[in-house]
């Protein structure tokens, strides 16, 4: 069997990287750029700390924000509309990984108009062309969707949303500074966080996991279990930590897939509106508890690489205590520790289970899902 790695032409990282976007951008000779972005970022200027590079460098451009937390199919149809009669020939997508799924799949259906009604890019779509070139700008260190060949669209009229796979998506340059994260408030900062160290954790136990991904993703964990909680102050080491250490993990699990907190997390999302990394966050310590005995010894890896020393442990007390970090950094961050702390109603449980099995991410976990035992889960996190 081959292992594919498919990862970003190029990537920038460090405080002050986001001047290389008007490099880029000149070097590859766009002459108009779509810049897709979200309301609260134009409010807060973040989105202008790019804008104004552009307009300096005399880069034409228009801008796009009608963009929502878990982003729609209606907005993707509305970005791809937007785009053509801007007459743009690329895309710089400034956002969390909302901003960018919303920018991927903008950037594919422009060059493949025949998934124009965007839920046939469920799955491992068939598109023949690479999507608009995209240059990734994020501003929350947690989804790594700026290397990613994966993005996420929320299909309202069904409530449920649909994970979309394709090398073609993957943004040809990212730029990783954390001067753009520094205005992320603390709950963003710990959710999203929340949502990378899930990225890594699954990704370093998921089913297609082999040696060149479990090494980014235990560098991941490490990197992000001692930068989350300084990075929830505000502190500029966290800050320039979370951001490598969220990219460092998407370089992995972009090539071998998650597993069923992501399952789950999704049907919260499409029927609740919640966060995905406060989703991801409260369902992790009781989807590695159930992971727990089809994962060998990688729990004792987990554990150390979060600060734990498992001299003298066995095969129990390192599962445990890989467990118990995650949830205390969890509480340290301020994350909920139960669903119904976030909104989820037990009626729905059934309904919730039966989308999460359904989930592409599912059937990448370590252990096999029935919607029986996936309800249990959720019963647990309750």
């Amino acid at each position: 069997m081959a292992n594919r790695m498919i990862l970003n032409e190029t990537s920038y990282f460090g405080a002050g990287a986001i001047s290389e976007v008007v490099t880029e951008a000149q070097k590859r000779a766009f002459k108009k750029i779509l810049v897709v972005t979200d309301p609260d970022l134009i409010k807060f200027g973040v989105t202008d700390k790019v804008t104004k590079l552009l307009t300096e460098a005399g880069i034409p451009f228009e801008v796009f924000s009608n963009v929502k937390a878990n982003p729609t199919v209606a907005c993707v149809k509305d970005g791809v509309e937007v785009f053509a009669k801007a007459g743009a020939d690329s895309i710089v997508a400034v956002g969390g990984g909302s901003a960018m799924d919303t920018a991927k799949a903008i950037g594919i259906i422009t060059n493949n108009p025949e998934f124009a009604d965007v839920v046939s890019l469920e799955g491992v779509a068939d598109t023949k062309k690479p999507c608009v070139p995209i240059i990734a700008v994020p501003t929350t260190a947690g989804t790594a969707a700026e290397v990613t060949i994966n993005y996420v669209i929320t299909d309202e009229e069904k409530k449920r949303k649909f994970v979309c796979v394709d090398p073609h998506d993957i943004p040809i340059v990212a730029v990783v500074d954390s001067d753009m994260m520094s205005s992320m408030p603390k709950g963003l900062t710990a959710s999203t966080g929340m949502d990378a160290l899930t990225h890594a954790i699954e990704g370093y136990t998921t089913l297609a996991a082999w040696e060149l991904t479990d090494m980014m993703h235990l560098k991941a964990i490490e990197i992000i279990g001692r930068s989350l909680r300084k990075a929830v102050e505000n502190d500029p080491e966290g800050r320039e930590g979370m951001a490598l250490g969220q990219y460092v993990a998407g370089m992995g699990f972009s090539n071998v897939g998650l597993g069923v907190v992501h399952g789950m997390a999704h049907p919260l999302g499409a029927f609740y509106d919640t966060p995905h990394g406060i989703a991801n966050a409260v369902l992790l310590p009781y989807v590695m508890e159930y992971n727990a005995p089809y994962t060998g010894d990688k729990f004792k890896y987990i554990a150390e690489a979060m600060g734990v020393d498992t001299a003298g442990m066995d095969e129990d007390a390192y599962r445990k205590a890989a467990v118990d970090a995650v949830k205390q950094l969890s509480k340290d961050v301020g994350i909920p520790e139960k669903l119904h702390e976030i909104g989820v109603k037990e009626e729905d449980l059934q309904a919730l289970s039966e989308s999460a099995f359904a989930d592409v991410c599912t059937g990448g976990n370590p252990r096999p899902c029935t919607v029986e035992s996936i309800l249990e889960i959720y019963k647990k996190a309750f």
